[in-house]
């Protein structure tokens, strides 16, 4: 790192997302609205300001992981943090959010960008990104973009081991019933 990427990377790694003396810290935030543990979501956090560090640095445009994009997200609710401390004094730069337009030019588009940013952060830091929390291009744009966000109050949701050998039960049951009828 150059003097200027160990100063920058200080000053992102000291930053504090949103008063810490509350009870619902931004971490504790994260991981509520997200069901994750509050380990996963403060590892989560450390991810994205490793994504906050590429994004000034790597010289290209980066796309976050989407539990990286979920804390950008929610920091840039806290507004006054966001745009009146973070990008002025940390990151001394303007990080806007640009969601995609859609259809298979953006798909690609960001397919290849996150690829891009998956090899920066190896070179930046020296390692791969951890898998858990940086999936692969391919999981992150093909995969995941079939899943949805369900709030597990408005229904009951099945893994799908579970779905399966229930099925089979009622399968097995109801062959079972017409051959003992």
């Amino acid at each position: 790192m150059s003097a200027f990427h160990d100063e920058l990377w200080h000053r992102i790694t000291a930053h504090r997302i949103g008063p810490e003396d509350i009870a619902l810290t931004f971490a504790a935030r994260l991981a509520r609205e997200n069901r994750w543990s509050l380990t996963h979501a403060e590892r989560v956090i450390g991810e994205y300001k490793r994504f906050c560090y590429l994004a000034v640095t790597a010289g290209h445009e980066v796309t976050p992981s989407d539990a990286v994009d979920q804390a950008w997200h929610l920091h840039l609710t806290y507004t006054r943090d966001y745009w009146q401390t973070f990008c002025p004094q940390v990151l001394r730069s303007d990080l806007h959010h640009g969601p995609t337009q859609g259809g298979p030019v953006e798909r690609g588009r960001f397919y290849r960008q996150y690829a891009d940013t998956l090899a920066a952060y190896e070179a930046a830091f020296g390692q791969a990104p951890p898998p858990d929390i940086w999936p692969s291009a391919h999981r992150r744009f093909t995969i995941d973009p079939r899943g949805v966000r369900v709030n597990f109050f408005d229904g009951i949701v099945l893994g799908r081991r579970v779905a399966l050998a229930l099925g089979l039960l009622l399968f097995a049951g109801g062959w079972l019933a017409g051959r003992i009828v």
